[in-house]
């Protein structure tokens, strides 16, 4: 595992302080269990912007649609 340092407001502090509270064995899990919670936020974030995004194109672009449709006819049973 790798060392980082940073700085943390002070009711960041008190709140990594009740660790155990929150069954973490350490302030370090804490802090990379909430990293990974980060993450997959952004991630999921990403994703459903880049579908709504994919659903506007879609909407607005007969050709593309023309296109989806034709690949489903033609998909096998």
């Amino acid at each position: 595992m790798l060392d980082a340092k940073f700085s943390v407001d002070q009711t960041h502090l008190d709140f990594l302080n009740h660790y155990r509270q929150y069954g973490f064995k350490n302030r370090s899990m804490m802090v990379r269990t909430a990293l990974d919670h980060l993450k997959a936020d952004i991630e999921a974030a990403r994703l459903s912007q880049s579908a709504k995004l994919y659903a506007e194109l879609y909407a607005e672009e007969s050709e593309l649609r023309d296109l989806a449709e034709a690949a489903i006819r033609e998909w096998p049973e």
